[in-house]
């Protein structure tokens, strides 16, 4: 809503405009008129809005047409004050003010206007007769007052109606010629209702109705009045009432119904507080609110973020299959002016067998925009209602901002639930498997998925120590050009290294990424061998894969492959997501001896003999230090 309202009063000279203005100020009528009022400004906490107001008086005498245009671009609205005793200056509202101001505005934002038959006390007839058609010839004027200077009739509400025209017009909202309201007013409402039906079955019942007056007014209605609020619209529609609840029809006549009578103010205060302005569009202060990011720190969802994305994937998984259909995600989005989801998200997070998002695969994806792009994660709580349903100030109260990466890095822990793991390699190396295996996909069922469709993302849940994660996997494509090391700590929680064991030239692109920019650099690194069902073929570098490791002191080379008959394994995802967790406990073996518990799980590592590792690590003594985790073979 406006902070202000800049009122003009224009007209004829003599037809009582100071009068007019003078007697709303003294509560009396003055007994020397001046030839025009300074302006006056009535304080929010004496008006009816609680708005500041200025009233602007225009004198033909004291002032030039260049003052009085630059007065009309400033007002938000124009009172047009004629004396009924007088019929030229009727006459001059239609043949001279009104298209003097429809010159002097944008056709777009043309601004309301009243028309104040001034000095009713003089005469015993209405003018209202002469008025009506002028009104009906003119949409912008939006009402019509007769009232009396000298005996002080209808002064206040000459200027409360002003006040009304402008913080609730009518022109946004309804089309007089149709007797209907406009379709833009429509589209909000019914995004309204469908926000406000929170078990998703077409009506709003007695709880949604009772929340929805307390959202909006803040008071419940009394049952009685509920019940007179239904039986006026079944009185005057058959399908508006259902089940003992309001339909979407029943809710729109309701407000058509507030619009005829006059109480636009009504609708205006359900649009204002579902975050719309003036021109029926979301705000911008609704969609996008304040929230202060440093640099190095991430954004994650909140407890009540979470529960209340479960209670909207509850409210439109009808058919309870733990899944959305394509003909489910449409109705979820209903409420947003666009799709906000391509067929991309499919192959980012985890669907069922007939392709549809999952729940786990749901919550990754709102996990995955808000660690990427938390405006637009605000801006589509926006849409689905997050502040209001949970009556809370803006929707940053969903968010939680991470401490800095740095303070996690200096205190070895971290609280952040969400971690991110480039996946670099070369053109062919297998990323692309390796991050749909993630999501439960061998490579036949890889094999179906357009590439047109296809996602540099891939993130679902993982447990540490019996604690839930988000592991988001970022394919970085060949040629990127890589931050230094101090960024590359902050922009990624670790980092895989693919390369593809049947192709020679393979692993050199990892060697060299790795060599220029994370061999200094704190982020945990992972070597893939991807693809170790095909057959090993040496690579073109100075150093094998294994021995490149044991230089580097890094993991050896991780066997992976997603052409399997079952879901590809999700040991290693879970191996990452520790390493992102912990990447100060770096284990090193500082023998070589080749006969300790490491060394052998090492070697058992690279045979790919993955089920004897656990058993082989359960025999290793680990010795902490402040920068890394030293394992000692004495007593093996």
């Amino acid at each position: 809503m406006r902070k202000d309202v800049r009122i003009l009063l224009v007209g004829e000279p003599k037809v009582g405009k100071t009068s007019l203005i003078m007697s709303l100020v003294s509560e009396e009528f003055p007994d020397e008129v001046p030839l025009r009022a300074e302006e006056i400004t009535i304080p929010a906490d004496v008006t009816p809005e609680r708005v500041p107001t200025h009233i602007v008086d225009y004198s033909e005498a004291e002032q030039s047409d260049e003052q009085l245009y630059q007065e009309i671009s400033k007002a938000n609205v124009i009172c047009i004050v004629y004396s009924v005793n007088n019929k030229k200056s009727i006459e001059k509202v239609t043949s001279h003010w009104i298209p003097l101001i429809n010159d002097r505005t944008d056709k777009d934002s043309r601004v309301p206007l009243i028309l104040v038959g001034n000095k009713s006390d003089l005469v015993e007839h209405s003018s209202m007769e002469t008025i009506l058609p002028i009104m009906n010839q003119y949409q912008d004027i939006e009402t019509c007052v007769e009232c009396s200077a000298k005996n002080l009739k209808n002064i206040s509400e000459l200027f409360y109606y002003a006040q009304k025209a402008v913080l609730h017009p009518t022109g946004p909202l309804y089309c007089p010629e149709e007797k209907e309201m406009k379709p833009s007013c429509v589209k909000a409402l019914t995004r309204i209702f469908k926000v406000s039906d929170l078990d998703n079955d077409g009506i709003l019942n007695d709880n949604e109705l009772n929340f929805f007056q307390r959202t909006c007014f803040n008071t419940p209605l009394a049952p009685q009045a509920l019940e007179d609020v239904k039986n006026v619209v079944r009185r005057n529609m058959t399908d508006g009432v259902q089940d003992n609840g309001l339909t979407l029809k029943g809710f729109l006549f309701l407000h058509t119904l507030f619009i005829q009578r006059g109480r636009h103010e009504t609708t205006w205060t359900v649009l204002r507080r579902f975050g719309y302005d003036d021109d029926l569009e979301l705000t911008q202060e609704y969609l996008f609110p304040l929230i202060k990011i440093p640099p190095d720190c991430t954004t994650e969802l909140n407890h009540n973020a979470y529960l209340f994305l479960q209670r909207v994937f509850d409210k439109h998984d009808k058919d309870r299959d733990c899944a959305l259909s394509p003909e489910e995600v449409k109705d979820l989005f209903k409420v947003f002016p666009y799709m906000p989801w391509g067929p991309d998200v499919n192959n980012t997070v985890c669907t069922n067998d007939q392709g549809w998002i999952t729940y786990q695969g749901y919550l990754s994806q709102w996990t995955l925009t808000t660690y990427l792009d938390v405006q637009r994660s605000l801006e589509y709580l926006g849409y689905l209602g997050f502040s209001i349903i949970y009556e809370q100030e803006s929707q940053a109260a969903a968010m939680t901002v991470t401490r800095s990466k740095r303070i996690d890095l200096q205190k070895k822990q971290t609280q952040r639930s969400v971690f991110r793991c480039n996946v670099v390699g070369s053109q062919g190396s297998g990323k692309s498997g390796f991050l749909q295996a993630f999501l439960g996909r061998n490579l036949q069922r890889q094999r179906m998925i357009r590439e047109d469709h296809k996602s540099l993302y891939a993130i679902s849940a993982t447990y540490v120590y019996g604690q839930e994660k988000y592991l988001l996997l970022h394919e970085v494509m060949p040629g990127f050009d890589f931050l230094g090391p101090m960024e590359a700590d902050v922009s990624c929680d670790v980092v895989c290294l693919v390369y593809d064991v049947n192709n020679p030239a393979s692993f050199e692109y990892c060697a060299m990424v790795y060599k220029k920019h994370f061999m200094d650099s704190k982020t945990p690194c992972m070597l893939i061998a991807a693809k170790s069902d095909l057959h090993e073929i040496r690579q073109h570098h100075s150093l094998t894969p294994l021995e490149f490791c044991r230089r580097h002191k890094l993991h050896p080379p991780q066997p992976f492959t997603c052409n399997t008959t079952e879901a590809p394994s999700k040991d290693l995802y879970t191996k990452l997501t520790t390493m992102a967790m912990y990447p100060h406990a770096r284990l090193r073996c500082t023998c070589a001896c080749k006969r300790c518990a490491y060394c052998m799980c090492r070697r058992l590592l690279t045979w790919g003999l993955l089920r004897h590792v656990k058993a082989q690590l359960r025999r290793v003594v680990l010795h902490r230090s402040i920068n890394r985790t030293t394992i000692h073979c004495s007593g093996y």
